[in-house]
């Protein structure tokens, strides 16, 4: 057969295009043979498949779309008339005139109206799902992913779904419809697809690919059918080009999937790509992909390589370029500044999102250029004033706060009024966001700016209060909250956000419990109720849990330092969960994990012995080259404060102290105390007889650094400390030998060494004055070394009981020495 000619095929796709937005009837407009009902009454005289398929091939050249549709009718007929024993399903779909139906109606779907398509598709998915999967893509391919007939298509699919065992077509329907489905229907293609899996080929990387889009598009980060994937993407290497690389690690940054393994073949096998991209599309592909894995070398040669293709790049390449060295954290400035010349070129053409991926890039980058902002902002002003779409409206003022001079003038905030009642928990927490950052930012403008941005609050107060008083689900509420950063709603509407969780306490479940514990961790505000049933939860079904997950169920507890009423029970049914999974876990999330549970004061010795050896501490060095600079800065602080922690509560594991010099780089900036700090400094001095008798930001063994020391003999008296006392803004000095045990062996017989300690409003939650943590923690380790500890929080100090000189003072005698002023 000859093939349609490229200028037909796209007066096709115009016509589908305009067959999905005009109601009049499509038929005017065919071209068919003059009498085509004899050809139907022939098929109508058919008596069995065979009859029909003669007829197909006879005819094939001039059948229309509606005898194409006959023929599937006809066939389907047939099948119902038979009896169970003899329907030959397989028969049918496996006969080569049934292939030429396929084809035929693949080539007319654009002509066929909806009836009679919808019937071909029922028809066709009871024959072979395979031939329904393409008619979805064909809509796909025409952005059609919600109209009526993909709806049409997900009702087949949902109604078919047991008999369903073709996993490759279905993979390819489950992409297409997601966008339409239910979240309970999200959840049967899910369990579905886990059923099929092993029966697919272990070469099948397209499947994979396709169902980790499918877990992307529904925003399910489902750990058993990711690993399943990931196994087959490892074990195709030699499949895998820069394309599908690039698309892989971008679903699994999108599902925040975590895989070692196959970003160090990735990193590997894009490497060796490096001379062989030549071109600024696929150079800047691969340094979009490459770059936030690359180390050291390779991306000073990502960097020296794109300099030299900087002039030739697009508007839409120099973004991508942009958001990858926001991923690497580099702040190359020759770089930034070529990139940002291309961008300022063609900063009319962004859309609203892509100004708004500009803004957070080059804010994180450190880059500041007045004219450059000037555009900007004028560009997302002129957008404002144009939306009406709450999202939209929210992250242009989210980006607009972001500027310098972030404030908004009358229009705006009406603009933003306007559209609070269509708004989501999510638009509202982002709108808060960015009327406290403007209030933090206006002090130099008039105080009407100001008070109109806090009756701004006071609605978006309102309207956040609402939603959750109409909540009548946690399903429904969930939707809302789980792209919610807790840390970032205001004060009374985080209160009524617990209060909607905690009436919802009895639907929290297996499927759930993840998300909800990972939120709570980000409020840093103790609801005692809920995470008692969060660990009831855990405890109860933790077989339906996934390993993985355990460190976001254990992070709350930890960070919150609450442990709850069936402690052990809870942290070793997680524990004994993870053991048979040690050796595969990410080196990073172990890490996080032991450091969880010692805040906790659970130290399970299988778990912790398999960190500290010289094959995962090998394996985490390398994962560490690939990870950012501020998050591998992160994990080393956690290992140290893990090692730590062992040392000095668990000297019986003898697991070695080795972070010395580690320590003495990072503490080389610690030292400058703040406004409070110095207030406290001067007044102890006073308190203890002089300056000489009190030492500041001083380090003690391990590394932990104490605000303030003073040392009292056995008669309470204040010991003085010579001439070294470190001076305000000075490093502080290790007063003794690393690694000694126990403070007390230095000092004179009775005498005490006093830490104080100043903790400010971060180290509470923020709904009562219960310590989080790692503060409680340290102070352990302090009292270990040998200290008595005393810790001033922020609001005792700041109350109106010490609101006078006098009065702290008072205070702080009465602390050190137990003196009461009568």
């Amino acid at each position: 057969m000859k093939k349609t000619p490229v200028f037909l095929d796209s007066l096709v796709t115009d016509m589908l295009r305009l067959r999905a937005i005009c109601p009049f009837s499509w038929r005017v407009f065919q071209f068919r043979p003059i009498s085509c009902e004899p050809l139907i009454i022939q098929m109508n005289k058919c008596t069995d498949e065979e009859q029909i398929f003669d007829f197909i091939e006879r005819n094939k050249a001039i059948l229309s779309e509606k005898q194409v549709g006959c023929a599937f009718d006809m066939l389907w007929k047939l099948q119902k008339q038979k009896t169970s024993l003899l329907k030959n399903f397989e028969d049918v779909r496996d006969h080569p005139q049934f292939l030429t139906l396929h084809n035929l109606a693949t080539n007319k779907f654009k002509l066929m109206n909806d009836d009679t398509l919808v019937n071909v598709l029922h028809i066709t998915q009871q024959f072979d799902i395979k031939l329904l999967s393409e008619f979805s893509s064909c809509l796909a391919d025409q952005h059609l992913y919600f109209s009526p007939l993909m709806g049409k298509i997900a009702d087949i699919v949902h109604r078919n779904l047991e008999t369903t065992q073709d996993l490759s077509s279905l993979s390819v329907l489950m992409v297409n419809i997601s966008s339409l489905i239910s979240r309970h229907f999200q959840q049967q293609l899910v369990n579905k697809t886990e059923l099929l899996f092993d029966t697919i080929d272990s070469s099948e990387v397209n499947v994979a690919t396709r169902i980790t889009r499918f877990l992307r598009n529904i925003k399910y980060c489902y750990q058993p059918l990711l690993e399943k994937c990931n196994n087959v993407f490892l074990s195709n290497v030699d499949q895998l080009d820069l394309d599908s690389i690039s698309k892989i690690l971008r679903l699994y940054k999108f599902l925040q999937f975590n895989s070692f393994e196959f970003i160090m073949m990735a990193k590997k096998k894009l490497t060796e790509m490096i001379p062989l991209c030549n071109h600024p599309a696929s150079f800047v592909k691969l340094f979009v992909t490459l770059g936030p894995i690359a180390g050291p070398e390779e991306k000073k040669q990502l960097k020296s390589t794109l300099l030299l293709m900087s002039e030739d790049l697009t508007g839409e390449q120099a973004l991508a370029v942009l958001r990858a060295m926001e991923d690497m954290e580099s702040r190359n400035s020759h770089l930034i500044k070529r990139v940002t010349s291309v961008l300022h070129k063609h900063l009319d053409s962004y859309k609203p999102l892509e100004l708004l991926k500009i803004t957070q890039a080059l804010t994180f980058l450190h880059f500041q250029r007045k004219e450059f902002s000037a555009k900007l902002r004028e560009l997302l002003l002129s957008y404002l004033k144009i939306s009406f779409i709450p999202t939209e409206v929210s992250f242009l003022v989210y980006a607009i706060s972001l500027l310098p001079s972030p404030h908004l003038d009358e229009v705006g905030i009406s603009r933003i009024e306007a559209v609070l009642p269509q708004c989501d928990l999510n638009n509202l927490s982002s709108f808060a966001t960015s009327v406290l950052r403007w209030i933090q930012c206006d002090h130099m403008y008039l105080d009407s700016i100001t008070g109109k941005q806090l009756k701004l609050l006071q609605k978006l107060d309102h309207y956040g209060r609402q939603r959750l008083q109409h909540s009548n689900s946690l399903d429904l509420l969930w939707e809302e909250l789980k792209y919610v950063r807790g840390n970032t709603f205001p004060e009374s509407l985080l209160e009524e956000t617990i209060a909607t969780l905690q009436h919802f306490v009895d639907e929290i479940n297996y499927i759930n419990v993840v998300e909800i514990a990972s939120f709570i961790s980000n409020t840093d505000y103790l609801s005692t109720l809920l995470l008692d049933r969060i660990a009831s939860v855990a405890v109860q079904q933790i077989e339906k849990i996934h390993p993985f997950t355990i460190l976001a169920i254990i992070l709350p507890f930890s960070t919150l330092n609450y442990d709850p009423p069936q402690r052990d029970e809870f942290f070793g049914t997680c524990v004994q969960h993870l053991n048979s999974y040690l050796g595969i876990l990410d080196p990073l999330m172990l890490v996080y994990l032991g450091f969880s549970l010692a805040t906790l004061q659970y130290f399970p010795e299988d778990l912790l012995k398999s960190i500290f050896n010289i094959e995962f501490l090998s394996r985490l060095d390398s994962q560490l080259e690939i990870l950012s600079s501020s998050l591998s800065a992160r994990v080393q602080f956690h290992l140290m404060e893990l090692n730590r922690s062992i040392c000095l509560e668990c000297p019986e594991f003898q697991i070695p102290w080795f972070h010395d010099r580690f320590c003495q780089q990072y503490n080389k900036g610690i030292g400058v105390m703040n406004g409070a700090q110095q207030q406290i400094y001067k007044m102890l001095a006073e308190v203890l007889g002089g300056i000489n008798c009190v030492k500041a930001s001083v380090l003690t063994p391990y590394y932990h650094t104490v605000d303030f020391e003073c040392i009292l003999d056995k008669r309470k008296k204040p010991l003085p400390y010579g001439s070294h006392n470190t001076a305000l803004g000075q490093l502080p000095e290790m007063p003794w030998e690393p690694n000694t045990e126990i403070v007390g062996s230095r000092l004179p017989p009775g005498a005490e060494r006093i830490a104080l300690e100043f903790l400010d409003s971060k180290s509470f939650c923020r709904n009562i004055p219960h310590m989080k943590g790692k503060f409680a923690m340290k102070k352990r380790h302090l009292e270990i070394l040998g200290y008595r500890v005393i810790q001033i929080s922020q609001f005792e100090w700041n109350s109106m009981a010490l609101s006078t000189k006098d009065a702290r003072m008072d205070y702080l005698r009465e602390r050190i020495f137990g003196e009461v002023k009568s």
